[in-house]
């Protein structure tokens, strides 16, 4: 074998082991033990509170549990993200974050324009709920 054809196998070699700097150095972190562990034991304990919140009827009023329980939802929901997914500002360029940034757009959007289209619904269509709505049901032929 010559010479010439030794050194272009051992480049070929190296051209396949090389790393690639063509953009794609920006891989996500795809986290360690340590890091499920904490993610783990996060969300078990933002799972046990909300347990112990409604098993042992810690507010009085319902509603005021039901929101403190959303809240360790959303808190949770991060946990995840973060832990499991993964997710930050750097994993695939940024893109992922831009994509969840409009994706919560658009659900608090949609949430809270359904919430209002029913509440209105409800309000105006609703004749039992009107002072004079008993006055106009007896004129009623």
């Amino acid at each position: 074998m010559s010479e010439h054809h030794h050194n272009q196998s051992i480049d070929s070699d190296h051209a396949h082991h090389a790393p690639d700097h063509h953009g794609h150095e920006d891989h996500a972190d795809h986290g360690s033990i340590k890091t499920y562990v904490i993610g783990f034991l996060l969300s078990v304990v933002l799972t046990a509170i909300p347990f112990w919140l409604v098993m042992g009827e810690v507010f009085e009023k319902s509603s005021t549990t039901a929101l403190v329980i959303l809240g360790f939802a959303a808190v949770q929901i991060v946990v995840h993200m973060v832990y499991f997914l993964h997710m930050n500002t750097r994993s695939e360029g940024g893109w992922n974050m831009l994509a969840l940034v409009f994706t919560l757009v658009l659900v608090i959007i949609l949430l809270s324009g359904s919430l209002w289209v029913m509440y209105h619904l409800n309000h105006n269509m609703m004749p039992g709920m009107m002072p004079d709505a008993s006055h106009q049901m007896h004129k009623m032929p």
